[in-house]
């Protein structure tokens, strides 16, 4: 069938009525009422014709046998199943709706005077959406179709000539810009006599504006590119690359997930090109940045905070969250922008062509970096007709947060990648946890927990030591000052609490959570910075990084950190890419950086909270 007819048409009508009968019409509903279409009757009638003039009494097994009919299923993707009517498409209505007829087959098929209709193309708009959706863009530019369109969700057919219907069961979708309405209200001021009042009275119209939700934009700019769907599960990409796994949940996120694309070269040979981490997620985040009113952002939050908020519902500022029940949230927001078209070009452009950059043993040539794709985003937009001059000049201001942003996410890969021995175990994370709850009962004993009492020695040395957040002035003794206390409530038990809400189910208990997944824990968990880095690693040189010498401490760090790196989804080239521009930034504050934090020394005795040495290792 070249229009995806149903599969049950096959079967004569009683037969296809039983069969809708005895399905389960809530889980898979059919519908009786198809037939097949004229191509295929046409087959059937020919050999229903053959047959019965051999004197064959078995006609249906005969026709239907699988030298004649072949029933397969498809996914539905574009070209199956989905019809679309593109603004540059032209030819009568007739043919741009169900298709046209081919004067060449007609003369080869014997119809004994007739139009036979296997010498039909079928490849207009409704034909090639049968079964699930026609799409009409840009429907300005194809008003007169639109009141030709009427009849087809009513009657659900249409006639390829006299006499030759077709049945039809798919779902219209017209896009078009606001233009369209001035189109449709021409005539408004003749009012009952308004010949376009049927066709407005069957559209239900819907405002579809840009996404506002970076993870969602990446993933739609993943498929334009590659057609790279699978992300959530962590294998991404048209090879397959998995995604970055640092640890701290951005193992799911498309934006920061690597991408591997085939490009075939001038020569004819086919390369992979590589979309680094972060790279997809620098033109998401630049997109939707361009898509937010600037004069008009919700409190007191900048571009890339409120970006946040439109994708996880909350920013933190410190101990405090702002929630989108915070704020009122601007009206224009996603009405103007940069399209998912334009980001995508602006990537093939780059994967068409080579870096000017070169590493004797690495292709990083063949490497598109953040600063590659917000590069060519920027500078594409004075050229790009979409855009006004003004919207050109504000949407260039808009680059350097989100590169400042994308820095800070590389600049944690890497330095995560460099500590990743020195991380907190679970088991030392659920002990602190233990004594903090312990610490805000007031009278553990009459709850049955005598045997936890809390360890204030412990969890100062955890709060200090491990977490590196407070020094010897926030404490008087061992007994917390306020700012301990407010963080031991405010983000170590409120953030438990809430998880376990947002958790919650039938089977839940708090001894099931996974304290690493509890977003306020992770938080302060994975907070290593430089001064961590210059305290673990105090021989280590950044300026050396690019070429570190032999049996040195930087040639070593460098090393495991490309290791770790290439574990978590990147690959050599562009895991030296990404330290080096990490590490030619450390090296301006390397020399400022006091790399012993408060609280390193411990307690004056030197014990652990189990009284013998650190136990934080």
């Amino acid at each position: 069938s070249p229009v995806h007819r149903r599969r049950v048409a096959g079967f004569p009508e009683s037969v296809r009525e039983s069969v809708a009968d005895a399905a389960d019409d809530d889980a898979y509903p059919i519908a009786a009422d198809v037939g097949l279409d004229p191509f295929s009757r046409e087959a059937y009638d020919h050999l229903e014709s053959t047959y019965r003039e051999q004197g064959r009494r078995d006609l249906f097994s005969a026709i239907t046998d699988r030298d004649h009919l072949r029933v397969t299923s498809y996914v539905v993707d574009v070209g199956r199943g989905v019809g679309v009517l593109h603004a540059e498409d032209d030819g009568t209505p007739k043919e741009r709706l169900v298709g046209s007829w081919m004067g060449g087959m007609l003369r080869e098929l014997d119809s004994r005077g007739r139009k036979n209709p296997q010498a039909f193309s079928y490849d207009g708009v409704l034909s090639q959406g049968n079964g699930v959706a026609t799409v009409v863009e840009d429907a300005s530019q194809h008003a007169d179709l639109l009141r030709r369109l009427l009849n087809v969700p009513d009657e659900r057919r249409v006639k390829l000539d006299k006499g030759i219907g077709m049945d039809l069961d798919t779902q219209l979708i017209v896009i078009s810009n606001p233009d369209l309405d001035a189109e449709l209200d021409r005539h408004a001021e003749r009012g009952d006599a308004d010949p376009l009042k049927a066709l407005k009275r069957r559209l239900s119209k819907h405002e579809f504006r840009y996404l506002t939700n970076r993870r969602l934009e990446a993933r739609l700019l993943r498929r334009e590119i590659a057609g790279a769907t699978a992300v959530e599960d962590g294998s991404v990409g048209a090879s397959g690359a998995a995604a970055p796994d640092a640890g701290d949940g951005r193992d799911r996120d498309p934006g920061a997930a690597p991408l591997s694309v085939a490009v075939r070269e001038s020569d004819g040979t086919v390369a992979e090109r590589e979309i680094a981490p972060h790279a997809i997620g620098a033109a998401a985040l630049y997109a939707v940045v361009t898509r937010l009113d600037a004069d008009d952002l919700p409190g007191d939050l900048d571009l890339i905070e409120t970006a946040e908020l439109y994708e996880t519902g909350e920013v933190r500022r410190g101990d405090d969250a702002v929630t989108v029940a915070d704020v009122d949230l601007a009206e224009g927001d996603g009405r103007n922008g940069i399209p998912v078209t334009y980001a995508r070009d602006a990537v093939a452009d780059l994967l068409s062509s080579t870096a000017d950059r070169s590493h004797p043993e690495l292709p990083v040539e063949r490497v598109i970096t953040p600063t590659d794709v917000l590069d060519a985003l920027a500078d594409g937009l004075v050229d790009a007709p979409v855009f006004s001059r003004a919207e050109a000049a504000e949407f260039d201001g808009r680059r350097e947060p989100v590169a400042t942003q994308i820095r800070e996410r590389q600049r944690e890969d890497v330095i995560d990648a460099i500590l990743a021995a020195e991380t907190v175990s679970a088991e030392t994370v659920a002990e602190y946890v233990e004594h903090v709850y312990a610490w805000d009962d007031d009278d553990p004993t009459e709850r049955g927990r005598a045997d936890e009492a809390p360890d204030p020695l412990a969890m100062k040395v955890f709060e200090t030591e491990t977490l590196g957040r407070f020094d010897e002035s926030d404490y008087r003794g061992t007994d917390p000052g306020r700012a301990v206390e407010s963080f031991r409530r405010e983000r170590v038990i409120r953030g438990l609490t809430r998880y376990a809400w947002r958790n919650r189910g039938d089977a839940f208990s708090v001894d099931d959570v996974e304290l690493a997944e509890v977003p306020e824990l992770k938080a302060v968990i994975d907070a290593n910075d430089l001064a961590d880095v210059k305290r673990r690693f105090p021989d280590l040189d950044p300026a050396a990084w690019a070429d570190p010498p032999a049996d040195t401490e930087t040639e070593r760090v460098k090393a495991e950190t490309i290791d770790r790196l290439c574990d978590r989804g990147y690959t050599p080239a562009s895991a030296e890419l990404t330290s080096r521009a990490v590490m030619e930034q450390v090296r301006k504050e390397w020399p400022d950086i006091d790399g012993e934090r408060a609280g390193d020394a411990g307690p004056s005795d030197g014990a652990g909270p189990d009284g013998g040495g650190d136990p934080w290792d």
